[in-house]
């Protein structure tokens, strides 16, 4: 009898565990999730993140079964098809678990209580941004003719197209050219 009540108490946690899991996916991302369905992007985010993804599960694996117990027409699941779809990713994952019981226990105790990972997403630049926007080094193009090489502008002189305020056409090639061409006149 105590060994019952020991399972029926590290069940009922585990299932107070998968409800956290399932809400901390369903909520990634989207603001307005109110935590009780999870669509399939986000559910092979969980099981690439928790590990059931790996060798013997593929991400084809997971979107074929999620398919299958998705409501037709619909693209998310509840909790009580997330369970389903648990049961049946755990013959795959664990193989060598003789009974079901005990790959339907490894499967919860690997996703129980996790959340999202966000490794690999784009971190903030700890220097300040304006240091690395300002770096004249850095400049191509255009951009870097109009600098020194002590990474101080060079004003007017840095612009290719400086307009001349002399009278003559802008792209004129003979410019002074006219006094010398009409002298014996």
């Amino acid at each position: 009898k105590q060994w019952y009540q020991r399972r029926v108490a590290i069940t009922a946690g585990g299932h107070q565990k998968m409800e956290e899991t399932f809400a901390n996916f369903s909520k990634f991302g989207d603001s307005k999730s109110t935590g009780k369905e999870l669509d399939n992007k986000k559910f092979s985010k969980l099981c690439k993140d928790s590990g059931i993804m790996g060798k013997l599960v593929t991400s084809t694996d997971v979107d074929i079964i999620f398919s299958k117990y998705k409501p037709k027409g619909g693209r998310t699941i509840t909790l009580k098809e997330f369970n389903l779809i648990l049961d049946e990713l755990c013959v795959k994952r664990f193989p060598k678990k003789e009974t079901l019981d005990e790959k339907k226990g490894a499967i919860r105790t690997l996703i129980a209580g996790k959340g999202p990972k966000t490794k690999g997403t784009t971190k903030v630049s700890k220097k300040g941004g304006t240091d690395r926007l300002t770096d004249t080094s850095k400049y191509t193009g255009s951009h870097k003719e109009r600098f020194g090489t002590d990474g101080k502008g060079k004003g007017l002189e840095g612009r290719e197209d400086v307009i001349e305020d002399d009278g003559y056409v802008v792209g004129y090639t003979n410019k002074d050219t006219y006094e010398k061409d009409h002298e014996d006149n």
